[in-house]
């Protein structure tokens, strides 16, 4: 990932070509050259590392939606998010990573998340904890914040996905039943944001499986509590449902009952 970053990513930022970002689905939704070519570059090298298993990648599926049928199959499946908060990259802002996971009878068992800016690696293996290492090689455990009312927490909430009125109707409702809460429009900085002590929560209406599978399995490891807005729990081949993230199931229930009319 690091090696693909210095090589693909980072020579791109801030210096991409008019012809270097295209539209997918619309004009919120980008790609641009770093997105494809770190993609094709670390697929080939998750496949040789553990043979046998196969790739779900954000732009392979942009062009052929059966890959997610790799989700559910029997072998290993990685997931990558080459360039994850991609409109931010396009104007510039710091607020992107890079993403991998690794999917096994529709469980996360492997997590990274890389802000090559921050020169940080965050990294989970189901069952033995979340760890952030730096590039000087220093690796510190990872915890979620200890719960608190939900007044005094703080996180991060979007709104983009959700139909209306609920959409209006939570956003009325975050003024004053939650404290601070932000959006970074990038899904690995702010699972970063709650494993580093910057939040408490996180809310996302979209389950893409690169935008969660690394960051969910981070956020277990470290003590958080997650599920779907159901409170059923989250498979990364179930899209929709929304996830809300927070320090434990009693919080959880908490954030649930206040922002939801």
């Amino acid at each position: 990932m690091r090696e693909t970053a210095n090589a693909v990513i980072l020579p791109r930022f801030r210096s991409l070509e008019i012809g270097d970002i295209q539209e997918k689905t619309g004009p919120d939704d980008l790609v641009t050259i770093a997105d494809i070519e770190s993609e094709r570059r670390m697929t080939p090298l998750l496949q040789d590392l553990l043979p046998g298993s196969s790739v779900v990648g954000e732009e392979a599926v942009a062009v052929d939606a059966t890959v997610l049928d790799n989700l559910t199959a029997d072998a290993p499946a990685w997931i990558i998010d080459p360039v994850d908060g991609t409109r931010n990259f396009t104007k510039g802002s710091s607020k992107f990573c890079v993403m991998v996971g690794l999917v096994h009878r529709r469980q996360p068992v492997l997590g990274f998340i890389l802000d090559p800016l921050g020169q940080r690696c965050a990294f989970a293996v189901r069952g033995e904890g979340a760890w952030m290492c730096g590039y000087d090689g220093k690796e510190e455990r990872l915890s979620v914040l200890q719960p608190a009312p939900s007044a005094d927490m703080r996180g991060a909430l979007n709104f983009r996905f959700l139909p209306s009125p609920l959409k209006e109707e939570m956003k009325e409702r975050a003024k004053t039943e939650v404290g601070e809460h932000f959006r970074f429009g990038c899904a690995g900085h702010e699972y970063l944001s709650l494993l580093t002590g910057e939040a408490h929560f996180a809310m996302h209406p979209k389950n893409m499986p690169w935008d969660h599978v690394a960051g969910s399995l981070m956020h277990q490891e470290a003590g958080g509590f997650h599920a779907r807005f159901n409170k059923r729990p989250y498979y990364p081949d179930q899209l929709d449902g929304g996830l809300l993230m927070a320090p434990d199931e009693a919080s959880w229930d908490e954030l649930r009952e206040k922002l939801w009319p």
